[in-house]
């Protein structure tokens, strides 16, 4: 099983889609092990996108970030990374394929309503940034045998 951070960004609180996103994972059979509403901190923007820091656009992007509340989710499914990037959509919403989120929902690039962990290597850690032992929970999701066969999940 893999897990990815999932962060509806501002622009998609705003738009009231929280829901929407939260329903498509979930229909999709992927299992949410934590969720919170945050306001994201400098400290915590310049770790998340230290890739970015030098870029023309990194201050633009802080801004954006912090200008309200996200909701920041950690989901888990089989290839659940692949997955969730598949469901997600190009960066460049304009480009993103329709029935995905950003090609249903968006138009812009940066204002793309939603992130999702690029990786498992990256998705590590962003859940460690994001989230503490705490905040995440291990429950049984009794339906995934109805979702997944044995072997799928090491059975």
């Amino acid at each position: 099983m893999d897990r990815s951070v999932v962060i509806v960004k501002p622009d998609g609180v705003q738009r009231g889609l929280i829901g929407e996103i939260i329903h498509r994972f979930e229909r999709k059979g992927l299992k949410l092990v934590g969720i919170k509403m945050v306001s994201l901190s400098d400290a915590l923007l310049d770790e998340w996108y230290a890739h970015h820091k030098e870029r023309a656009f990194f201050p633009a992007l802080k801004s954006y970030m912090k200008s309200y509340p996200v909701v920041s989710m950690l989901w888990e499914g089989v290839d659940g990374v692949a997955t969730i990037r598949k469901m997600v959509g190009a960066t460049k919403a304009r480009d993103a394929e329709p029935g995905t989120v950003r090609g249903d929902f968006a138009m812009s690039q940066q204002y793309n309503l939603i992130h999702a962990s690029e990786n498992a290597e990256i998705a590590k850690k962003e859940e460690e940034l994001m989230f503490s032992k705490s905040e995440v929970f291990d429950w049984e999701k009794r339906d995934f045998d109805h979702i997944y066969l044995a072997d799928e999940l090491g059975k």
